[in-house]
This record gives C-alpha cells, sequence and structure tokens, in this order.
C-alpha cells in the first residue's frame, strides 16, 4: 500500500484551497476569516439635534404616559412631540457619548429647543441628573 503525504499548501484567510491528492477530488477546504466581522447596527432613518431633559413620576404629574401605559421610572422610555408611538430611538448625549435605545411612549417636551424627554432611569445611564438638560443627538432606528 503506497501512502501520499500531500505538500503543505499556505492559506490564506477565505481562500478555497485545493490539496492535490491521487484518487477522486475531495472537497474544497474553506478556511474561516481570523476575525468575526463587527456586529450589525439598526439603520438610522432620521437624526435630531436639541437638547434632552428628563422626568419622572413625580413630575409627570400622573402615573400614566399619553399611550395609556404606566410611567416606570426605571423604564428605557422617552417623550417625543411627533414620533409615533412604539417608535425606537437612540438617545446619545453629546457631552460625554453616552447613549441609550428608548421607546417613546409619551408626548412631551413642550418647552422650546428640547427634542425628547427621558425617563429617570435612562437620564442616570445617560450620566445627565446633574446638568438636568444637556445637548443631545436623537437617532430614529429602523424597526
Amino acid at each position: 500500500m503506497r501512502v501520499f503525504l500531500p505538500t503543505l499548501v499556505a492559506i490564506t484567510s477565505c481562500q478555497t484551497t485545493r490539496i492535490p491528492v491521487k484518487g477522486p477530488p475531495l472537497a474544497r477546504v474553506e478556511v474561516a476569516p481570523e476575525h468575526k466581522p463587527a456586529p450589525r447596527k439598526p439603520n438610522v432613518t432620521r437624526t435630531y439635534r436639541g437638547k434632552a431633559s428628563y422626568y419622572s413620576i413625580r413630575t409627570n404629574g400622573g402615573a400614566t404616559t399619553a399611550s395609556g401605559q404606566r410611567l416606570r421610572n426605571s423604564a428605557y422610555t422617552a417623550a417625543h412631540p411627533t414620533l409615533p408611538m412604539g417608535t425606537r430611538v437612540r438617545v446619545t448625549n453629546l457631552r460625554n457619548g453616552k447613549s441609550a435605545v428608548v421607546r417613546i411612549n409619551d408626548r412631551g417636551p413642550y418647552i422650546k429647543d428640547r427634542i425628547i424627554d427621558v425617563t429617570i432611569g435612562v437620564a442616570r445611564h445617560l450620566k445627565m441628573i446633574t446638568a438636568g438638560v444637556v445637548p443631545c443627538k436623537v437617532e430614529v432606528l429602523k424597526k
């Protein structure tokens, strides 16, 4: 019985290589890439820039939102004057770069130059409690 030793073939990332063999042809060898691709970011359909503020059950004057849901201080929700209820947006604090994805479930703010009100839990995450009002970027995410 004769043994055939294939010669060493340099294999580079993401290429198909055939190894010479006597007899029936072998399947192609696929080499996996050396690194994982970056996770896909949700598509952004619109971007707004302005000021963000925060609110809570205490400042809301009631326990329900415009959508009829009960307001929770720790929920990742927000109020926007015009975006449809249920829209997901990414709010970025432009002073420190922190961001959070929230769902619109209320209306407001009704103060000039403010484009979004986030719950106090989101405000803690964005590190905006001390300032109260911060410059922000709001990106509307594709469904």
